[in-house]
């Protein structure tokens, strides 16, 4: 049986096992999307938008819909994809299965817990009602899929004139006891006025085994708050990861989002926002570093809809090996948006004769007063820089990878938590194959 036969034909057994309130507006939202997803299955290369990846290699597996939770899981087997030298809450799930004893949530001041806990309060319950699927467009069949499969997620619901003093992270593990499996993760982020948090977030197979996780997260910022949410994905080889984001921002607000694609088969990020006031300002940051056969495609979007906002969007990749890279960044200036200032970079190098990469920066743009610009480079290393450092005495690895550290600096730059700053410049040392023994 093909995957999304099995996945429609399990939806009703799914659904008398969910965890998730059946009177909630999510239940009716859930039978509309499998029938949505029914519909439009699983996208493939004939979707312009999917011109340069396929799923193929993954759906034909005989990915598990209800993995059973490996309950022996400690904090041992997780404390290395932490970020442990920070303070922070947590929330733990374990092949979706949320993990009380080894995640650290709270209601002071901030609400930090998981959908089907808010789904049980008639004041978080609410919020759910009013925010849950309402920016995760129906034309994403994989965001459908993922609707009427969801069980478990993170809720971060944060008042206005609030700042959480801590960051949140979010990490969400497979075991692969029962085999291949697909997990379906979900996040609802509500960011009152005048508010300022910050979330990472990571997913991680603990096994061998193949491993489909398709994630969705909705993050809704409202007046003069500040987000930024980070996305660590450095998974094993036999893991695939499609993550599609959607950002809802009102006025005088800032969003960020910041994607470190070091690890995994297939990557996909799906990455939208949505501008609903003036005076708005997107960041969209990101890095990648592949090697083997490795695929990442970031596919942005963001859709300028008001007056006087801004977007600034730098996208860097280094490919090694069989690797492919993947960018299709689209910025749309509505009529109404005058004054907008959109700026979008992807800039690349390929290391080796055999890695790829299709890169194509969009600007749709219907507004007569703006100032806005985009670009790509792909490229290889500076031979005479390369040479030069020799020269000095640098042996050739380290200072081509001085060389890469240096072309991606500056979007680690950007990183304003410096314990997870560290934990990323290790991160990219580990798969530039060195020890610098210093971070950038």
């Amino acid at each position: 049986m093909e995957l999304k036969e099995k996945l429609v034909s399990s939806f009703l057994a799914f659904e008398n096992k969910g965890n998730l309130d059946l009177d909630s507006n999510v239940h009716s939202l859930r039978l509309k999307a499998i029938h949505n997803f029914e519909k439009e299955g699983f996208p493939t290369k004939k979707n312009e938008e999917w011109k340069y990846t396929s799923l193929k290699s993954i759906l034909k597996k005989d990915l598990g819909l209800f993995p059973s939770t490996d309950k022996s899981i400690g904090f041992k087997d997780i404390k290395e994809y932490l970020i442990n030298d920070i303070e922070s809450y947590t929330l733990i799930f374990i092949d979706g299965v949320f993990n009380s004893f080894l995640s650290d949530t709270t209601h002071d001041n901030c609400d930090v817990c998981v959908l089907s806990s808010a789904l049980t309060r008639p004041k978080y319950k609410m919020i759910v009602d009013n925010y849950f699927n309402t920016i995760a467009k129906e034309n994403n069949s994989l965001a459908e899929l993922n609707t009427a499969f969801t069980t478990e997620g993170a809720f971060i619901n944060v008042p206005k004139n609030t700042i959480v003093q801590k960051p949140i992270q979010i990490l969400n593990f497979s075991t692969g006891i029962e085999g291949e499996v697909m997990l379906q993760p979900r996040n609802l982020v509500v960011v009152g006025e005048n508010s300022h948090v910050q979330i990472i977030e990571r997913n991680q197979n603990l096994s061998k085994n193949t491993t489909l996780t398709n994630s969705v997260t909705e993050i809704f910022v409202h007046k003069r708050a500040i987000v930024d949410f980070y996305k660590i994905q450095d998974d094993t080889k036999d893991s695939s990861l499609i993550d599609s984001t959607f950002v809802s921002q009102k006025q005088q607000s800032v969003a960020s989002v910041h994607t470190y694609s070091f690890g995994g088969k297939i990557i996909r990020n799906n990455l939208e926002f949505y501008h609903e006031g003036e005076n708005i300002t997107s960041n969209l940051n990101g890095i990648s570093i592949l090697n083997d056969k490795q695929h990442v495609d970031n596919h942005t979007l963001v859709n300028h809809k008001y007056p006087n906002c801004e977007s600034h969007e730098l996208y860097k990749g280094i490919y090694d090996d069989k690797s492919t890279g993947v960018f299709n960044g689209k910025v749309i200036v509505q009529q109404e948006a005058q004054k907008t200032n959109a700026f979008q970079q992807n800039n690349n190098i390929l290391i080796s004769d055999g890695a790829t990469i299709n890169s194509k920066p969009q600007l749709e743009i219907f507004a007569d007063d703006v100032k806005c610009s985009h670009g790509c480079t792909i490229g290889q290393l500076d031979e005479s820089a390369l040479f030069y450092m020799q020269s000095r005495g640098i042996p050739k690895k380290e200072a081509k990878a001085l060389l890469l550290f240096a072309f991606g600096n500056d979007v680690v730059e950007k990183i304003k938590i410096p314990q997870l700053k560290s934990n990323i410049t290790k991160l990219i040392a580990k798969n530039l194959g060195v020890d610098l023994g210093f971070d950038l």
